[in-house]
């Protein structure tokens, strides 16, 4: 089956009669958007408009117009005070012409998507880039959103360890083994019915990184180690390419989490792997994968310097994940979080 198009998603919606405060199921096969088709359609509607001198209520009212014209919605003559304003979409807006996204005294949502439209200095609407809470919470520099969910771990006597023999039930029903993946599938495209390897079989594919080693980029780089071991990752799994959009999960086609750790502390984000929330991701067949269906790939990595060497691997369903690796407890602050609009734009 071949992806939709963002544009199928705009002509669904435009044909329903529905507005934007209209429920729409997460992953809906026809009335959701998914994340990166709502990012192509929106940059397709809003880029190159120009905003330039007009009070900022005016600004914003009319990019939340242009923002329903995008994606097939008839724009209403008012729109209502609801979080999100998007209802429908789990979608916020935000224009921004200053150089950093501000939410005040509002928890982010790890399921609402937040569409940053960034305005440059002429007025005009340069880019739009659509990310979930969850994502953008990792991007924040302020530390005034730091108390995120963590959990802690000892490596075991074993360097390798199938923590979870079997997917959670109703991944079970969508799995296939022995997969061979045409050079045309990316590893970060959405997952589909018969296309996802149990488990096991991914923890027998990505066990043999153990005792493999790359160049350490820097303590500081986290971002490239992670883009070595991802690299890595998709030619174990038998991808023809890498690709790594930044989203989670990071192997999207696998429903697959990778941790790189040099440390025994995880950084989990707002969202705990045992959520039975449903994940920003299309459905598999007639289910929508939850956060405790994503498999988890934790490496622990020791480094020298020069290069990092894979030490040890934990294969494991967000479902179990506290079965092996110690929840430290927190509370998300309710505070202002600032996140430059650069990394934004080039992280996401």
């Amino acid at each position: 089956m071949h992806p939709k198009h963002h544009d199928d998603y705009k002509s669904a919606i435009s044909s329903s009669g529905m507005d934007i405060y209209c429920p729409v199921e997460v992953g809906d096969a026809d009335y959701w958007i998914p994340t990166e088709q709502l990012e192509a359609l929106l940059n397709e509607g809003l880029q190159g408009l120009c905003w330039a001198d007009l009070p900022i209520k005016t600004r914003a009212k009319l990019a939340k117009t242009h923002v329903c014209e995008a994606l097939g919605y008839p724009a209403p003559k008012s729109f209502k005070r609801k979080q999100p304003r998007f209802t429908g979409q789990q979608l916020d807006v935000y224009v921004q012409g200053a150089q950093n996204l501000q939410i005040y005294n509002e928890q982010l949502s790890p399921s609402r998507r937040y569409a940053i439209i960034r305005v440059n200095e002429q007025g005009m609407v340069d880019g739009v880039k659509v990310a979930n809470g969850q994502e953008l919470a990792l991007l924040d520099t302020t530390g005034t959103v730091t108390t995120k969910f963590q959990a802690g771990f000892e490596v075991g006597s074993s360097p390798k360890e199938l923590v979870s023999q079997c997917d959670t039930p109703p991944i079970q029903k969508h799995v296939q083994a022995g997969l061979k993946f045409a050079p045309s599938t990316s590893p970060v495209q959405e997952p589909e019915s018969g296309m996802l390897l149990p488990i096991s079989e991914i923890f027998t594919r990505l066990a043999p990184l153990i005792g493999r080693y790359f160049r350490d980029p820097g303590p500081t780089q986290e971002r490239n180690r992670g883009a070595a071991l991802h690299r890595l990752i998709c030619e174990q799994l038998g991808y023809s390419s890498y690709e790594d959009n930044g989203r989670f999960p990071d192997v999207r086609h696998q429903i697959l989490e990778v941790k790189l750790q040099t440390s025994r502390t995880l950084d989990l984000g707002l969202v705990l792997p045992s959520s039975e929330g449903p994940l920003d991701i299309k459905q598999v067949g007639d289910f929508h994968p939850r956060h405790c269906d994503t498999r988890y790939a934790v490496f622990y990595a020791t480094t020298d310097g020069a290069k990092v060497t894979l030490t040890h691997l934990m294969v494991v369903t967000g479902a179990d994940f506290f079965s092996r690796f110690r929840r430290f407890e927190g509370k998300v602050k309710n505070e202002k979080i600032q996140i430059p609009l650069r990394r934004i734009f080039l992280d996401i």
